[in-house]
């Protein structure tokens, strides 16, 4: 049975995997491991490897599998799967398990595994040895096509194994032919289309674009698309999805209108592509002013209703969509509103840059200058809270690739989905923007056997969870230094020394400088390097208003 599932999984379209060690799963690790075809690791914490896996299969768009052995070990995947679940990332679970009948009875290492993903997987499967060559194919086939035809995200296997499980056979080593997965074009129908041409002809139209990967096709659109000063267009860096006639920085435009320019630049129709939006900024903007119509874009979530406005949900590709819009709007076009955005973009922009040349060093002034340091056509890995946000407020750079994990905005596998990055594409740099509260709790990402020359960790350590002096609510309570800013004097010399990763340390703008040309620096046969800048001593979250108030 062991051996037909992994067959299957070869045919699915799956050649990578991710191991933790234990003894139940142990036949899965070896079947694997023997597969001529399959690319193994090895991750001893299970919800680091979760998160690596997870990361090799954003980074590759591939599906790729996460092994462990029955127990509290699949719970600790449950972060990455939920993650991959809102991010819609193929991640495929494979969890061994004790057979039924030892199931609540007191046997070692066994919990109830069936159904423990429910909320959060697209499929599940249980498989056990009663099952033929034939059913097991079956079943991992159907599991497969559900997330590489249809809806991607991940899918779940709990396969319930007898002992002895270390026994080894002689298989037939003819590999079956890998599946060829298309997904189904949709188009609009007639009566879609008549409510996209009926909305098209309203005058203020907003495009705002979530996190997504790269799609070439889809910027050259919107860049012909932006020529219609009718349309304004809102991306982020996450959205990758580069252009001048773009407003980027989301957070910066908005801040400082006044109540009558608000309700001026809110659209009539949104158009909404792409999953998460950091902005919060621009949420409550637009739950305060619903546009008359909100369209949602994409295969996945279409019940989704962030803005409490939505209207249809058009279940077509994102580039096909906007294809359409471009073949469809009207010739007359007696609106500016794409431009008054921009314009207000372009005064914003101007003062941010005013604030910068002057600014002391800070979370914001080092933000920036290791966004300027950043070789060029690296791959750029944000961290959640105060980081990802802090990334919002400067342009992104074309040749950047952006990811962050705004599945479910965890801290918790930040620096892991880096590490799995930077395993499953080796020949580019990988740049990781961490907070000290994200890095600590995720340290074991440094916990294994690759030496991982590509990957470089930049950490800004400012003594606690920094996002809490941002926000208003909690810095002025009276438990925030304690409880939610949760001040700490630790630092990362010695872990990186435990994980023998090469550090370096900055306190200044002039040391930060200083240290690049090293820290860049690449040796095929050494390993990931860690920058840690400290910046505990400084209000960073006084600097961070003031540089609001420059551009109001």
């Amino acid at each position: 049975m062991v051996q037909a599932f992994v067959a299957a999984c070869y045919e699915a379209g799956m050649e990578t995997v991710v191991c933790s060690p234990g003894s139940r799963n142990s036949s899965l690790v070896i079947a694997f491991d023997e597969h001529p075809e399959f690319n193994c690791y090895v991750i001893h914490d299970e919800r680091s490897a979760a998160f690596i896996g997870m990361g090799m299969a954003q980074e590759t768009g591939k599906p790729v599998g996460i092994v462990c052995t029955s127990g509290s070990a699949l719970l600790n995947y449950y972060p990455a799967v939920a993650e991959a679940y809102y991010q819609r990332i193929p991640l495929v679970v494979i969890s061994a398990d004790r057979p039924e009948k030892w199931i609540n009875q007191g046997d070692g290492q066994t919990i109830v595994q069936r159904g423990v993903y429910t909320n959060h997987i697209e499929a599940e499967e249980q498989l056990d040895e009663a099952m033929t060559p034939e059913e097991v194919r079956r079943k991992v086939i159907g599991a497969f096509e559900t997330i590489s035809r249809y809806s991607k995200g991940p899918v779940h296997f709990n396969i319930a194994l007898e002992e002895p499980l270390y026994n080894t056979m002689e298989i037939d080593g003819v590999l079956p032919e890998k599946k060829n997965w298309e997904r189904v074009p949709h188009g609009l129908s007639q009566h879609d289309l008549d409510i996209v041409k009926k909305g098209l002809t309203a005058e203020k139209k907003m495009i705002l674009i979530g996190q997504m990967p790269k799609n070439p096709y889809l910027q050259e659109l919107l860049k012909t698309l932006a020529d219609d000063p009718s349309f304004a267009i809102l991306v982020e860096n996450t959205s990758n999805l580069v252009s001048m006639k773009w407003i980027h920085c989301i957070d910066r435009t908005l801040q400082g209108m006044t109540a009558e320019q608000e309700k001026e630049f809110a659209p009539d129709v949104l158009i909404t592509l792409g999953g998460a939006v950091v902005s919060k900024r621009i949420k409550a903007y637009l739950r305060k002013y619903k546009p008359e119509m909100h369209w949602k874009i994409g295969y996945d979530f279409p019940e989704m209703n962030t803005y409490e406005a939505l209207t249809n949900s058009f279940r077509v590709s994102e580039s096909s969509f906007i294809k359409t819009v471009l073949d469809n709007r009207g010739d007359l076009i007696t609106s500016n509103f794409g431009g008054k955005w921009k314009q207000r973009d372009f005064v914003a922009q101007t003062k941010a840059e005013s604030f910068l040349q002057h600014a002391p060093f800070s979370d914001l002034k080092a933000i920036e200058l290791m966004l300027d340091c950043i070789p060029e056509h690296a791959h750029i890995h944000m961290g959640n809270s105060s980081i990802v946000r802090y990334c919002q407020l400067f342009d992104p750079i074309s040749s950047m690739t952006y990811f962050s994990n705004r599945g479910t905005s965890g801290i918790d596998g930040s620096t892991s989905t880096a590490v799995g990055a930077a395993l499953a594409k080796q020949d580019v740099l990988h740049v990781l923007l961490t907070g000290d509260v994200s890095f600590f709790y995720d340290s074991n990402a440094l916990w294994n056997n690759y030496r991982i020359p590509n990957l470089r960790i930049i950490l800004i350590n400012n003594g606690g969870g920094g996002i809490f002096n941002i926000i208003k609510g909690p810095r002025d309570s009276k438990q925030n230094t304690v409880y939610f800013d949760a001040k700490h004097p630790f630092h990362a010399t010695h872990i990186a020394r435990a994980f023998h990763v090469d550090y370096f340390s900055a306190g200044t703008e002039e040391e930060l400088l200083e240290a690049m040309e090293a820290f860049y620096t690449y040796d095929k046969d050494g390993g990931m390097k860690l920058l840690e800048i400290h910046t505990a001593a400084i209000d960073n979250h006084l600097i961070l208003d003031s540089y609001f108030n420059a551009i109001s």
